[in-house]
């Protein structure tokens, strides 16, 4: 009873006593910026008034490339170790939680002992005492005899047995309960949420990295399929004219100087294929490992040439002050802020006493069979106080250090999202920019090939020399590339645009599976392919 009055009495005391040391964590306010400052978000290539869409590769309107997606969210390397580090830091708050909570624990030993007993006793003289009293005794003979050679011999083997070694049978059951009093350990469980927090943000951060590579590694395949479809219609128009001038040299309209630079143009044009083939064959590489899997992968599928995807005509941005809530690194600069705010909890906390309530019960006997015996029982309870005194200043550098984590991290919270502003509009620019000059190479390529069509048309009625037409073919030749590289650097922009933008991860990681971590090594395959609830 008085046990568990005692019990009961801490409990209470300690929900009147507990408070939480340390400065409580208030989340930053949103960036005061109103709307994007670039024209391209002032007209109509954005749209501040939708946000982004959170599958926005599907805005491309290709099936294999949103298959793709799909397969490296599951299948990714990189966001597998993301996903491992999320079960890590889970179960970090499992651990600080625990801190909390009391623990129970049980014991059991048995022990055989010799405590040298008897040369204690030779070296204190209690074997001379006993000669000794035997002989004062030596006169109470003659009344009882053989008193004192019985008291002698009796006190002797009595001295004798506590000498031998003896057997200690123990078991038994230890209790301890921390009282966090002072929130240390609140504190630490608040610094582990959002350490976790983090890691989570981390692995959102690793999804949009994952999905804009898997985009720009396809866009850079579609692309040379396009520079090489394009690349042999220049062999195909190169290869007419040197006909043309073989037929006019044959005939005597033309000299050879025409034919060889028309051969020339030929060999230069053909010159440039095999690095575009290159470039097709390193972008499906990138795109086997992106997914998982081995270079050559997905070879079969991606080696059948497909057009460029097209690009949306309007692109949702949203307006700023959503943006620290939309892009992952943002979140986790404000989970790390978050989690050394409580650090510094923790600091403050670890200058004022900890109490904790302890205690222990068992059987102890040196016979087992006494071990059922309530008599053999044994128990201790009571509270503990330590109080730091003196530490030589290492609470004070913890608390210092503590609080610059804290600064450093809330500067590094204001680096972050100055650095988003500045990503999202200088993607907002070149998107513009780009957009703009793709318009304007189009207007050129169109002039050129008139311009070639008239000097092929001059040069077969005998009005123009030679040099006209391989001029204006090299301008056509030269600006279908370029039209064909800058259709996939507005791909590129809108990629970087949305990647700024932090939009990608909302949907896909609801789905996201996680490696089983209890059985093979993660790196294995078979790892892989076993999954857990990533829930503590």
């Amino acid at each position: 009873m008085s046990f568990r009055l005692f019990l009961v009495s801490a409990g209470t005391a300690t929900c009147l006593l507990a408070c939480t040391v340390g400065p409580n964590y208030r989340a930053p306010d949103p960036p005061a910026v109103p709307e994007w400052k670039d024209q391209a978000a002032q007209g109509t290539l954005a749209d501040q008034k939708s946000d982004p869409d959170p599958t926005w590769w599907r805005s491309f309107n290709d099936p294999i490339l949103t298959e793709l997606i799909e397969k490296g969210i599951k299948n990714n390397l990189d966001v597998q170790q993301a996903v491992v580090r999320v079960l890590e830091s889970r179960q970090s708050i499992v651990t600080a939680r625990a801190a909390g909570l009391p623990s129970l624990s049980g014991n059991a030993s048995y022990s055989r002992e010799q405590l040298g007993a008897k040369g204690i006793f030779e070296s204190n003289g209690a074997y001379q005492d006993l000669n000794a009293l035997a002989n004062r005794l030596k006169p109470l003979d003659a009344t009882v005899p053989g008193l004192s050679t019985d008291i002698v011999n009796g006190g002797t083997q009595e001295l004798n047995q506590l000498a031998l070694a003896s057997n200690l049978f123990q078991y038994g059951l230890d209790a301890s309960w921390e009282l966090d009093l002072f929130g240390r350990v609140r504190r630490s469980v608040e610094q582990a949420e959002a350490q976790s927090q983090a890691q989570s943000e981390a692995l959102n951060d690793a999804l949009i990295v994952l999905e804009s590579e898997i985009v720009q590694s396809y866009v850079q395949l579609r692309s040379a399929q396009a520079l090489i479809a394009s690349q042999q219609e220049n062999i195909k128009a190169a290869e007419q004219s040197l006909a043309l001038t073989q037929r006019r040299q044959q005939n005597g309209l033309t000299t050879e100087l025409d034919v060889e630079q028309a051969r020339t143009q030929l060999d230069d044009t053909r010159r440039q294929l095999p690095a575009y083939d290159g470039q097709a064959q390193q972008a499906m590489n990138a795109l086997s490992v992106l997914i998982g899997d081995a270079p050559g992968a997905v070879d079969e599928q991606l080696r059948e040439s497909k057009p460029v995807p097209p690009i949306p005509t309007v692109v949702g941005v949203g307006v700023p002050s959503a943006l620290a809530r939309r892009r992952p690194d943002i979140r986790q600069a404000e989970a790390n802020l978050h989690a050394a705010t409580a650090n510094v909890g923790v600091a403050v906390a670890s200058f004022y006493p900890d109490i904790s309530l302890t205690g222990n019960i068992g059987m102890r006997a040196v016979d087992a069979s006494y071990l059922t015996n309530w008599a053999s029982h044994f128990y201790t309870a009571g509270p503990a106080l330590s109080l730091p005194i003196f530490s030589g200043g290492r609470l004070s550098a913890g608390l210092t250090l503590a609080r610059a984590e804290q600064k450093q991290a809330a500067l590094n919270y204001r680096a972050t999202v100055l650095n988003a502003l500045r990503e999202v509009e200088d993607a907002l620019v070149t998107y513009r920019v780009d957009r703009a000059s793709r318009d304007l190479l189009q207007d050129s390529l169109d002039s050129a090939q008139l311009t070639w069509d008239l000097a092929r048309n001059q040069y077969d009625h005998g009005l123009a020399s030679f040099i006209n037409v391989l001029n204006a073919q090299s301008t056509v030749l030269a600006d279908r590339q370029a039209l064909v590289k800058a259709n996939v650097q507005l791909v590129d922009d809108i990629v970087s645009l949305y990647r700024a933008l932090g939009g990608g991860w909302e949907k896909p990681v609801q789905q996201l599976p996680s490696p089983d971590v209890s059985t093979s090594p993660p790196l294995l395959p078979a790892a892989l392919d076993r999954l857990a609830d990533p829930d503590p």
